[in-house]
C-alpha cells in the first residue's frame, strides 16, 4: 500500500499522518488537540506528560501527532533540527512492544513498515532515512545519547510506560532533561498509565523555567470487568520458586475458565499472566493437553523468537481458532492483544533484587503489586466486557504492595553506573532522576567499574570504560568478552556471554547442558541465543582485546593457556571472579564456597554435583534443600579446572602467613588463597611482628577481657575514666575502643610477652595503664580522684568509682552511718566538680540512706532512721543530736 499523501490538517499545517484515520475508534482520539496546545502553538518544542490508561490509544496516536507538529513547524522541506528530517523516537520497555507498536502504526498509516514508521531493537533494525516515527527500546536510546549527546537527528522523544519505573527509562528521564537545557527545540513527552503523572511533570519541566510540564489526561477506555477469585489449595511459592502444583492449578483454572467463556462467546481469547519463561512453558505444556481441539495455546515471553512474539500479539485471523496466550509481564501494559476478554492472573512478578551481604543479585519471584494486578485485569476489558480470574485470594491482593518497586532501588547498578560515568554524572550526581540510586548499591557498582578499569579516580569513564559501554551487556560480561576472546577465541567467548546474559534457565544449574541444547537448535530460545552470539562475536572482533586496565587493578592479562573444555567456564569466571567456587570438603558434594566468602549449594540432583571447581554465573538467596543448608543456591554454573579457576581470578590470588592467637598461644600457617578459598595451608613459625599482630587482632575481636582486669587495674581505670569525663584532655580516654586503638602506646611489652608464649593470667593491666598517665598532671591523681576518703571516725573508706561506660555515674562511699555523725559538708572530688554519693549503712552494713547532701540528711530523714534502728541495734550509738555526737566506728560499750 502506498503512503497516504501529505495533506493539510485542521490547522492548515502540512502533515504526513492522517490522525483522524489512525485514531478512529480510539479513546485518545479526542485528546490530540489538548496535547498540541500543551506543547505550544508555535511548534513541538515543549514538554508534556500524557496520562492515559492502557488501551486508550496513546501509544498509537501521540507519535504521529508529534511527527505532524514537527513537519508543520519545519515547513514544506521537512527540514527539522539543523536541517535534518524530523524524527520522533518512541521508547518501549520491551522489544516485542516496540515491534508491535511500529507494525500497528504502519498498518493504520497504510505505509510500509520501515519507511515512515520503523523500529530498532537489540540485534534488529527496520528503519531508514525516511523514517519519521521510530520505536526503540530504552537501551538503544541510551547508547545513542552516549554517541550523540545532543540527539541532533531527533526532533522529539516520547518515553512510554514511565510508570513501570524501569532503570533505563529512569536514566533517560534525567539525561533527556539535561539535553533539553542545551536544546530548547527538543520535544520531550512522558507517557504514564497511572496517576503518578505530576511527579514526572515536575522532573521534565519546561525548558524556560516555567514550572512543571503540563499534564494531558485521557479517561479510561475499560468496559465492565468482572473479577473472580480462584485461590489454590497449595502455596504459590516454595523453596525452589513457583510451586509446580500451583502452576498446575493456574493451567487447570485457565482451561476451565476459557471453556466456560467460549460456551458464551466463541470469539473470546484468554491471556494468562505468569512471572517467568519457565512458568510460561510449564503452564502452556499442561494447557495443550487439556484444551479441546481447535483451541491454540501460544507463548509470549522474551526468549521467544520475533515471529512467535508477533504472532501472539496479533489478533486472531478471521475464522481462526480460539487462543490462550500464556505470557510473562511483557503483556501487562505495553501491548494490546486483540481478542482478549478473559485474563487469568497468577499474581506473581519477577523483579530484580540485590543482596549486599552476600554480594548477590538477580531476579526473585514476588507478589505483583496491586497496580500491576489492575493493569493485567484491564487487558480483559479493552474491547468489550471482560473477566479476570485471580488465582489467589483477596487477602493476598490486599497485602501486596501498591506499586512495583522502582528497579533503581533494588537492582545491581554497575551497568547504570557505567552509563552515568560516560554521561559525565558519576553516581547520578546532578541528574534529576525520579529516585536517587541507593548509596551502598552505587558505591558497590563504582567499585566494580574501578576494578575493571572503566572509571578513573573522579568516577568518570576511562577510554576502556567507554569501550565497555558500547557493548550491550553488563560491564563485567563486556570485559569478559574482550578478555576471553583473546584466550578461548571470539566464538567461544561470544557464546558464553550470550548464554549468561540471556534469561534461559539452566537445567539443574548446568550451563554446559543448556549450551549443548542451544547449539542443537532444538531449544525454543536457540534462535535468539544464536543471533546474540553472532552479534557478540562481531563486537568482540571489532573492539578487539587491547583494552588497557586501570593502574588500580592487580589483574594482569592471561598468561597460561586454557583448555578447550574450560572455554565457556573460563569466560564466566572472567566475568565473575568473585563467584569462582570450590567444593567444601566434608560438607557434602552440593556445598560450595565462593571466592567472595559466600557459601552456596547446588540444586538437589544437579549434574554438577561433585565437581571440585565451578564458575558460577548466577547465585541467589534460597531456603530448603536446594540451598544445601547455606541460604543461597547456585542457579547456573559450569565446571572448570583448578588451573583455569586460578587463571581467571588470578588478581584474587594471595600467598601470605596467617598468624592467630588462640587459647593463649600464637600459631601461624602459610596460606595460598583465591579470595576466601584456601588453596594450601602449611604450619610455619610466626615472626615476632606477626605474633604481635595476631595478639592485637585477637584483642580487637574479643576485647581486653581476654586478658582480664585485676581489681586494682579496674579501680585505676574507673578513676581515669571519671577524670576524662569531667576534665577531658590530657586525661586519657580509657574506654574499650580507645584502648584497643592505642595498643602500641600502652601495651606493647605485654603484646610482646603474649606473642612469646606468656600466659594471659600473668599479665596485670594496671601497670600498662599507668603508661597513659599525663605528666605533670598525673601528680594530682590522688588529689583529684583519691582511692580512699577520710571520714570523721578516722577510718579511710574506699571510693567505688562508676563504670567506665557510665556517662552519669557518681563516685560512691559506702560507710556506717555512725562514722559520719556531725559531718555537715559533703566532700567533692575532681577539684570540687563531683559530689560523693554516700550510702549510709546499718551496723549490719545494709543501706539505710543514699544522699549527696549530708547536712540535709542530719536535719531531716535521720530522725526517722534513728527511731527505726535504735531498737534493732541497741549496742550502737543513735544519738538524738547527730551534730554534737562524736563519730565512731565502735559500739557504745567499746566507746
Amino acid at each position: 500500500m502506498r503512503p497516504a499523501p501529505a495533506a493539510p490538517d485542521r490547522a492548515g499545517a502540512r502533515r504526513v499522518f492522517d490522525i483522524d484515520a489512525i485514531g478512529a475508534g480510539l479513546v485518545f482520539a479526542d485528546s490530540p488537540g489538548d496535547l498540541a496546545a500543551a506543547l505550544g502553538a508555535g511548534g513541538p518544542a515543549g514538554t508534556a506528560v500524557v496520562q492515559a490508561p492502557p488501551g486508550t490509544g496513546k501509544t498509537t496516536l501521540v507519535p504521529p501527532l508529534l511527527a505532524n507538529l514537527a513537519v508543520g513547524a519545519a515547513g514544506a522541506g521537512f527540514a527539522g533540527h539543523r536541517g535534518a528530517r524530523p524524527r520522533v523516537v518512541v521508547t518501549q520497555p520491551r522489544r516485542v512492544a516496540a515491534r508491535s507498536a511500529a507494525r500497528r502504526l504502519a498498518a493504520l498509516d497504510g505505509s510500509v513498515l520501515g519507511d515512515r514508521v520503523g523500529y530498532t531493537v537489540r540485534g534488529e533494525r527496520n528503519a531508514g532515512p525516511n523514517t519519521l516515527v521510530e520505536f526503540v527500546t530504552p537501551g538503544i536510546l541510551l547508547r545513542r545519547l552516549l554517541d550523540d549527546p545532543g540527539l541532533e537527528s531527533t526532533t522529539a522523544v516520547i518515553l512510554d510506560e514511565v510508570h513501570e519505573r524501569g532503570l533505563e527509562t529512569d536514566l533517560l528521564l534525567g539525561m533527556l532533561a539535561e539535553v533539553r537545557q542545551l536544546r530548547g527545540d527538543l520535544t520531550l513527552v512522558a507517557m504514564s498509565a497511572t496517576l503518578d503523572a505530576p511527579r514526572f511533570a515536575a522532573l521534565i519541566g519546561n525548558h524556560d523555567g516555567g514550572g512543571p510540564a503540563p499534564v494531558v489526561d485521557c479517561p479510561s477506555a475499560l468496559y465492565p470487568l468482572e473479577t473472580a477469585w480462584a485461590p489454590a489449595a497449595v502455596p504459590r511459592l516454595d523453596g525452589r520458586g513457583v510451586a509446580r502444583a500451583f502452576l498446575d492449578h493456574v493451567a487447570d483454572t485457565a482451561a476451565a475458565s476459557h471453556a466456560k467463556a467460549l460456551a458464551r462467546d466463541p470469539d473470546i481469547d484468554a491471556l494468562v499472566f505468569l512471572p517467568g519463561t519457565w512458568e510460561v512453558d510449564h503452564v502452556a505444556s499442561r494447557l495443550r493437553s487439556r484444551v479441546p481441539v481447535g483451541v491454540e495455546v501460544l507463548e509470549l515471553h522474551g526468549q521467544a523468537g520475533p515471529a512467535a512474539q508477533d504472532r501472539a500479539v496479533s489478533g486472531r485471523e478471521p475464522g481462526g481458532p480460539a487462543r490462550i496466550i500464556v505470557s510473562t509481564a511483557l503483556a501487562e501494559s505495553s501491548l494490546t492483544v486483540p481478542g482478549v476478554r478473559l485474563v487469568i492472573d497468577a499474581g506473581l512478578s519477577r523483579e530484580p533484587r540485590r543482596d549486599a551481604n552476600r554480594g548477590m543479585s538477580g531476579l526473585v519471584t514476588v507478589s505483583c503489586s496491586r497496580a500491576s494486578a489492575e493493569q493485567r485485569a484491564g487487558r480483559a476489558a479493552r474491547q468489550g466486557p471482560g473477566k479476570v480470574v485471580r488465582c489467589y485470594d483477596e487477602k493476598a491482593f490486599g497485602a501486596a504492595p501498591a506499586h512495583q518497586t522502582p528497579e533503581i532501588a533494588v537492582a545491581e547498578l554497575s551497568g547504570a553506573a557505567l552509563l552515568l560515568a560516560c554521561w559525565g554524572a558519576p553516581g547520578g550526581r546532578g541528574l534529576a532522576l525520579p529516585d536517587a540510586p541507593p548509596r551502598a548499591a552505587m558505591d558497590e557498582a563504582m567499585e566494580v567499574l574501578w576494578e575493571l578499569g572503566a572509571v578513573d579516580a573522579d568516577g568518570l569513564a576511562t577510554a576502556p570504560g567507554k569501550t565497555l559501554a558500547r557493548i550491550p551487556a553488563e560491564p563485567r560480561l563486556a570485559r569478559a568478552l574482550l578478555d576471553g576472546a583473546a584466550v578461548v577465541g571470539h566464538r567461544t567467548a561470544a557464546e558464553a556471554v550470550a548464554l549468561v546474559s540471556g534469561d534461559q534457565r539452566a537445567p539443574g544449574a548446568d550451563l554446559p547442558r543448556l549450551l549443548a541444547a542451544l547449539r542443537t537448535g532444538r531449544d525454543p530460545a536457540a534462535r535468539r541465543w544464536a543471533e546474540e552470539a553472532r552479534r557478540m562475536e562481531a563486537i568482540a572482533r571489532q573492539e578487539g582485546s587491547g583494552v588497557v586496565l586501570s593502574e588500580a587493578v592487580v589483574r594482569s592479562p592471561v598468561a597460561a593457556p586454557v583448555a578447550a573444555a574450560d572455554g565457556v567456564a573460563f569466560v564466566v569466571a572472567l566475568a565473575f571472579p568473585d563467584r569462582v567456587a570450590r567444593r567444601v570438603a566434608g560438607a557434602g558434594p552440593e556445598r560450595y564456597l565462593l571466592s567472595s566468602g559466600t557459601q552456596a549449594g547446588l540444586p538437589a540432583g544437579s549434574p554438577l554435583t561433585g565437581h571440585e571447581w565451578l564458575a558460577v554465573a548466577e547465585v541467589s538467596r534460597a531456603q530448603g534443600r536446594d540451598a544445601a543448608g547455606t541460604g543461597a543456591v547456585i542457579r547456573s554454573a559450569a565446571p572448570l579446572s583448578a588451573e583455569a579457576a586460578e587463571e581467571a581470578a588470578r588478581h584474587l590470588l594471595t600467598d601470605a602467613v596467617e598468624a592467630q592467637f588462640s587459647q593463649g598461644r600464637v600459631t601461624a600457617r602459610r596460606e595460598r588463597r583465591l579470595g576466601a578459598i584456601v588453596l594450601s595451608s602449611t604450619p610455619v613459625r610466626a615472626t615476632a611482628a606477626q605474633g604481635r599482630a595476631a595478639v592485637a587482632r585477637a584483642l580487637e575481636a574479643e576485647g581486653l577481657g581476654m586478658i582480664g582486669w585485676s581489681t586494682a587495674a579496674d579501680a585505676l581505670r574507673r578513676r581515669l575514666a571519671l577524670l576524662h569525663r569531667e576534665l577531658g584532655d590530657p586525661w586519657p580516654d580509657v574506654s574499650e575502643p580507645a584502648l584497643l586503638g592505642r595498643l602500641d602506646e600502652w601495651l606493647a611489652p605485654e603484646l610482646e610477652a603474649l606473642a612469646g608464649g606468656a600466659a594471659t593470667q600473668r599479665i596485670d593491666l594496671g601497670e600498662p595503664l599507668r603508661r597513659l598517665l599525663p605528666w605533670p598532671e598525673a601528680a594530682r591523681l590522688g588529689e583529684l580522684a583519691p582511692e580512699r576518703l577520710d571520714v570523721p571516725s578516722g577510718s579511710r573508706v574506699g571510693i567505688d568509682y562508676p563504670d567506665v561506660d557510665d556517662d552519669g555515674g557518681r563516685p560512691v562511699v559506702a560507710v556506717k552511718l555512725q562514722e559520719c555523725l556531725g559531718w555537715a559538708e559533703t566532700p567533692r572530688l575532681v577539684g570540687g566538680r563531683v559530689p560523693v554519693l554516700f550510702h549510709l549503712l546499718s551496723p549490719a552494713r545494709r543501706p539505710l540512706a543514699v544522699t549527696d547532701d549530708l547536712a540535709s540528711f542530719w536535719s531531716g530523714p535521720y530522725a526517722q532512721v534513728r527511731a527505726e534502728m535504735r531498737g534493732r541495734y541497741p549496742k550502737h550509738p543513735w544519738p538524738e543530736d547527730p551534730w554534737t555526737a562524736p563519730a565512731t566506728a565502735r559500739t557504745k560499750a567499746r566507746m
